[in-house]
């Protein structure tokens, strides 16, 4: 048996997406010697089906209060050291164009492959090795830390963990990261699929899912959360922008509030006037939701009369119409992790182990989640800086 061929490093960073490719630009900036351990065939999957194509790689106002962390302080640091203006700067040297589509999510004008283009080419320019097909075998810690994968062994002073969370298992997502927290002693915050559409329970689903692809702007709440955003029935229950928003905040066995009709009042003429028939109701909610859809949800949720308190009590049930998902569609439709090894073993500012000197975590496994629109891409981009500049 041939003897595995034996490389050495300043810095090994496992996971070759945005936050390890980060982290290898910043630190090879630096003069670091930095190998990239990727599983997968190539790096940066995730970048390139991300945003329809076209990678939602930031969002303009991205703020600590765009992510869910056990300690909200947490992701202050690193997000005010490497801002959305940084990586625009870095998109804006290679002549990338991009775009502003709502809510201040900035997105490529041609294709993702733009961004991991701009990526690889700043990791060549700074001698970055990326080692593809990587399947690691064993970790150990001795003097240096020592990654034994199926043909090679890799030892360096500097472990650099972005191997992110447990979404879209069918791109290579594992629980790899959080094993490895657990080896070295560090505690996880249990994962959970963020950002996933929701399963209506079997009666919704007689109820409603015969009208998949209907949408609608709405303002949807729980647990204190709310979004103002278009929500999407599908076969199974609910998705679209608002739901994958509240799905992060959502609790098994709590109930989701959803107003159909944010900022108007949908039965005002009728109360006034003496005309309130059946017909007039659908008429009033189809000049505001699809008209499938309103006429369905008439059908389900208004009394048999048209008297002024009956239709008192249709409009608040527009504004609350009360929804018990049974579930989330899981991990395979997940856009991230929430979860991750806990906060409160790493330094913010550098995202190394307070417990074991050399080792970093970074990106999707650590337990930092942002909401839709950009945000976990630019967390994926500071906390990447933050440790390769601390290296």
């Amino acid at each position: 048996m041939a003897e595995k061929i034996i490389h050495k490093f300043d810095v090994l960073v496992l996971g070759g997406g945005a936050a390890g490719l980060m982290c290898a630009i910043e630190a090879g900036k630096r003069g670091r010697k930095v190998a990239i351990l990727e599983r997968n065939e190539r790096t940066a999957k995730k970048i390139l089906i991300s945003g329809g194509g076209r990678c939602n790689f930031t969002n303009l106002y991205c703020q600590p209060e765009n992510f869910i962390c056990n300690n909200p302080h947490f992701q202050k640091s690193a997000l005010a050291r490497y801002t959305p203006t940084d990586f625009l700067s870095l998109l804006e040297a290679h002549r990338i164009p991009y775009h502003e589509k709502t809510l201040g999510q900035l997105f490529c004008d041609r294709s993702a492959r733009e961004v991991t283009s701009v990526l690889d080419t700043e990791c060549n320019a700074v001698g970055a090795r990326i080692f593809l097909n990587s399947k690691i075998r064993e970790i150990k810690r001795t003097d240096l830390f020592e990654v034994t994968t199926e043909d090679a062994e890799f030892r360096a002073s500097v472990l650099v963990v972005a191997t992110g969370g447990l979404s879209i298992p069918k791109m290579g997502a594992t629980a790899f990261g959080y094993d490895l927290a657990r080896q070295f002693g560090l505690k996880i915050v249990k994962p959970w699929p963020a950002l996933v559409p929701l399963i209506f329970g079997a009666k919704d689903q007689e109820r409603y899912c015969e009208l998949p692809g209907v949408s609608a702007e709405v303002v949807v709440s729980t647990n204190g959360q709310s979004f103002r955003e278009k929500m999407l029935i599908t076969h199974r229950g609910l998705s679209g922008p608002a739901i994958l928003q509240i799905s992060s905040y959502w609790e098994k066995g709590r109930k989701i509030k959803i107003d159909l009709a944010p900022g108007r009042d949908v039965f005002a003429r009728m109360r006034e006037s003496e005309v309130r028939s059946v017909s007039a109701g659908r008429a009033a909610l189809q000049g505001i939701l699809p008209k499938r859809f309103a006429t369905r949800w008439l059908e389900l949720n208004t009394p048999g009369n048209w008297s002024k308190q009956a239709l008192a009590q249709a409009e608040t049930q527009i504004h609350e119409w009360p929804i018990l998902p049974v579930d989330t569609e899981g991990y395979g439709k997940a856009e991230v992790t929430a979860g991750g090894v806990d906060t409160d073993e790493l330094s913010s500012r550098t995202m190394e182990s307070k417990k074991v000197p050399g080792l970093f975590f970074i990106g999707e496994v650590v337990d930092v989640t942002g909401q839709l629109g950009g945000h976990n891409f630019q967390w994926a981009w500071a906390s990447g800086a933050s440790a390769g500049r601390a290296l």
